[in-house]
């Protein structure tokens, strides 16, 4: 099944879940389920592995990436820099000071589309800002920046740059993903201490 027939399937899901949210909810930052259903089917929440490869390899501050799986299957691997928010923890209050910066973009990825588009979903409705979604996932980073490679005898200047970028994207994947579980693990805990100086927190 190609990335269109999959997004198609998914804004149809989308639909149904914002036609049966209920419409009483008033409360401000909220979107109402109409005023959502206006933002679905709009592509330009869409942001692609080639982009998120060039943030992560510049260190772009504007940008928190975040794996909205499991904490185990984060921690088995991710894409390097990214935090973990389970889908199921987007509205916890102990992660506002993630996903409330408005200068940040909030780009949600999974394996695949789906529960990125419902953390999408969850965290624009509450009225958080500048949410985007890696398009396809870590299946389309795989497919596009792990198994990137090219054929034939000539190569053009663009194309040899785009391959430049996913090899030192996938080089810096691998290398991330060999480290123990320990280093992940404070590397995740370094990021949340940050996150709690920029809000003022402390524990």
């Amino acid at each position: 099944m190609n990335f269109r027939t999959t997004f198609s399937i998914i804004l149809i899901f989308l639909g149904i879940l914002v036609a049966l949210l209920p419409e009483q909810d008033n409360h401000a930052g909220h979107l109402k389920p109409r005023t959502l259903a206006n933002f679905i089917g709009n592509t330009d929440m869409f942001i692609t592995v080639d982009q998120v490869a060039r943030m992560v390899l510049d260190e772009d501050s504007t940008m928190l990436l975040i794996d909205v799986r499991t904490p185990e299957a984060y921690r088995n691997m991710n894409i390097p820099g990214s935090v973990n928010i389970p889908l199921q923890q987007i509205l916890n209050p102990d992660y506002e000071g993630y996903l409330n910066q408005p200068n940040t973009k909030n780009i949600f990825y999974s394996n695949g589309d789906m529960f990125a588009l419902e953390a999408w979903m969850l965290a624009t409705r509450v009225g958080y800002v500048n949410n985007f979604v890696m398009g396809g996932g870590l299946n389309e980073w795989y497919q596009t920046i792990m198994l990137s490679e090219f054929s034939g005898d000539q190569i053009s200047p663009k194309e040899n740059a785009t391959f430049e970028l996913r090899y030192k994207a996938r080089k810096f994947f691998n290398q991330m993903n060999s480290l123990p579980d320990s280093l992940k693990t404070g590397f995740l805990l370094a990021k949340k201490s940050k996150e709690r100086e920029l809000v003022g927190g402390c524990e």
